[in-house]
């Protein structure tokens, strides 16, 4: 077995279809298939499912697809690792973001690494925090712009910055006009709230202010993301609440308004592996806690 073989599988599990994954190998399909099917005998066991229509993985093949994953990214990081103790220049820097620090945060971050390293290539991923952790543990992430969470395991994090969640409210709502909302001037609103498929920090805080204020029968909606949210309460659905980042979303049709008795701040933080010989360099950690923003 060969590293250039858990490669090429790799990218197939990834792109499930072989055309797009020989595209991105830079390799004959047909040579790229032959190195999936000897690997495949030589496990004994078949890693795809495949038929006309598409490609999937078996149970065989997600198993595999996780440690190979490992196994490339450990590589990967003892490539870096061995160039920076013979003094070679960082070459590339994967940055995993979570959508907020898109608004703001992340292109200051970029701008200042490009002038203190302007021939350095730079990779872009949008996810959720978890996934961002999980890029970062093995390695196929340098560094990530996530949410404060409880265990972040041996990970290295500091906060950057705090914003605010307000009252996201249709402009031809009558709350729009108001100057100050109060909880009372909500009771004949529909709420709409995030329901996610784990519980989140900032769903858990609503959930409980919800039950406070005997508001919890009002909610009439419920998504998983802050988009389909503010998308509900532009088209007049309801009303719910939005992280300060929007009111950054071009073309935005709501207002965000203060509610008395609501107080909530959420993190935004950057994280890498303190065995990450690129992310742990003085100089990019220090640009990092340069962008540190109070309050």
């Amino acid at each position: 077995m060969e590293l250039r073989q858990l490669s090429l599988f790799r990218a197939v599990a990834e792109e499930l279809h072989f055309g797009r994954a020989a595209i991105k190998m830079n390799i004959a399909q047909p040579a790229l298939s032959n190195h999936v099917m000897a690997l495949e005998r030589e496990l004994g066991c078949p890693l795809f499912i495949r038929s006309t229509r598409r490609v999937e993985l078996t149970r065989a093949g997600e198993t595999f697809y996780d440690r190979a994953v490992r196994i490339l990214s450990e590589m990967e990081l003892t490539t870096e690792l061995t160039r920076a103790a013979g003094g070679s220049r960082i070459r590339q820097i994967k940055i995993g973001t979570v959508y907020p620090a898109t608004m703001g945060m992340l292109p200051l971050f970029l701008g200042k690494i490009a002038r203190k390293f302007p021939d350095v290539r730079i990779h872009i991923a949008s996810g959720n925090t978890g996934d961002i952790i999980r890029g970062l543990e093995t390695g196929q992430l340098n560094l990530g712009f996530i949410r404060p969470v409880e265990n972040i395991g041996s990970l290295r994090f500091f906060s950057v910055a705090h914003e605010r969640y307000l009252l996201a409210v249709a402009e031809n709502n009558p709350l729009a006009s108001l100057n100050e909302i109060s909880i009372e001037d909500l009771r004949d609103q529909k709420i709409i709230a995030f329901n996610r498929q784990n519980l989140s920090f900032t769903e858990r805080y609503f959930n409980e202010k919800f039950e406070e204020y005997d508001l919890t029968k009002n909610i009439a909606y419920s998504c998983d993301d802050t988009y389909s949210l503010v998308s509900l309460v532009s088209a007049g659905l309801g009303i719910g609440f939005a992280p300060e980042w929007t009111t950054d979303l071009p073309n935005r049709s709501f207002v965000l308004k203060k509610v008395r008795g609501i107080d909530f701040k959420i993190g935004l933080g950057i994280a890498w592996s303190k065995e990450d010989p690129t992310a742990s360099r003085d100089d990019i950690v220090a640009i990092a806690k340069s962008m540190v923003r109070r309050g």
